[in-house]
């Protein structure tokens, strides 16, 4: 195998895994906002949600899509908006006691 080849192959093998890192990433968020739902907890911003999925699917982003980073910065982010209940602050400020 020449050089070329080898790197097209090891870009195929990264594109891959990260495809499939997206692609748990969407269904843990898809999970998640299914169990909350089911629970009768809030699920947070509907656009959050819709927007994170719309963004994976669409094949417009930021980076090409072979490069799924921002796919899965953009889904970890509705993921962890989702599991955020509307009193939490990030510095503790909203809690109560």
């Amino acid at each position: 195998m020449d050089t070329t080849t080898t790197l097209v192959a090891v870009a195929a093998v990264l594109a891959a895994a990260l495809f499939v890192a997206a692609a748990w990433v969407l269904i843990r968020l898809v999970r998640t906002r299914r169990g909350l739902r089911r629970a009768g907890l809030p699920t947070g911003s509907r656009w959050v949600f819709w927007g994170a999925i719309a963004y994976f699917l669409l094949p417009v982003d930021a980076l090409p899509d072979p490069v799924y980073l921002d796919d899965i910065g953009v889904l970890l982010l509705a993921l962890r908006s989702l599991r955020r209940t509307p009193g939490d602050s990030p510095d503790g400020a909203g809690a109560v006691n």
